[in-house]
């Protein structure tokens, strides 16, 4: 397929994430033409679970813990932020594309993934079978502030022993003025919304889009949340072939779990 043939190849995107996450979704994109800028709209702070936090990554590293789990690549941003390891003895449990690639990247590796039949939380319930042989394990979580217990409520109910702790929440992050100037020009033709935080970010921060800047939302929850949020964009781009080729792009690339903060 030619340059001139692929879907998105006269769209200069935004990728509002950075790091595994950014650089996934980036990569799918320039793969279909188009041109990609990785400018992070979110970005991770401490919970008031911090100190908790640091007391259970010690624990961690002393090999405390049979399991740790993971629904975020963010999680791998704050062991590294705590300069903390896990110990050779603690496997990893892993859902998303995303977060099982940054675990990856940082040397560790990622005993449990759910299939790709059901690449959930409820679907790596369903594929690990030493959390059903009746032994009791110290398995460690550490989840957002805005990701839902799925896989603490399983485990629990199977009778494990579980530490969760709510390791990071998602704040905002100023654009550029260059990234701003870009988006109010048009030069940046389209903005790439994969989640409710993302939404909120676009809605405050690009309050004047042109009319032909295209906004892609991955997925109706996110789109109803931004656009509860002020977001507004062109109904002519609802139904377009481009739109429909990003946001396309996107979900072929990471899966519906990464889309969370």
């Amino acid at each position: 397929m030619t340059a001139e043939a692929k879907p998105l190849s006269e769209l200069r995107v935004l990728v509002p994430r950075g790091g595994t996450w950014g650089n996934l979704v980036a990569t799918a994109l320039r793969e279909q033409g188009a041109h990609t800028v990785i400018a992070p709209l979110v970005d991770f702070a401490p919970t008031s679970e911090e100190e908790r936090l640091i007391e259970v990554l010690k624990l961690l590293e002393s090999g405390h813990y049979d399991w740790m789990t993971a629904t975020s690549a963010t999680v791998v941003d704050v062991l590294a932020h705590h300069n903390a390891v896990i110990h050779p003895n603690t496997r990893v449990a892993a859902v998303g594309e995303a977060t099982i690639q940054a675990f990856s990247d940082a040397g560790y590796q990622v005993s449990r993934t759910p299939s790709d039949e059901n690449h959930t939380t409820a679907g790596l319930l369903e594929v690990w079978p030493e959390i059903d042989t009746g032994e009791v394990l110290r398995v460690l979580t550490l989840r957002s502030d805005v990701a839902k217990p799925v896989l603490t409520s399983g485990l629990i109910d199977r009778g494990h022993d579980v530490t969760q702790v709510v390791a990071f929440r998602t704040i905002g992050v100023p654009a550029s003025a260059h990234i701003r100037e870009d988006v109010e020009s048009g030069r940046i033709n389209a903005l790439l919304v994969a989640s409710a935080r993302i939404g909120r970010e676009v809605a405050a921060q690009f309050p004047k889009l042109p009319p032909e800047t295209i906004v892609a939302c991955v997925g109706p929850h996110t789109h109803m949340e931004a656009v509860a949020a002020g977001l507004r964009h062109s109904p002519s781009h609802q139904n377009s072939a481009a739109k429909r080729a990003l946001i396309e792009t996107v979900e072929s690339a990471i899966d519906q779990s990464d889309m969370l903060d």
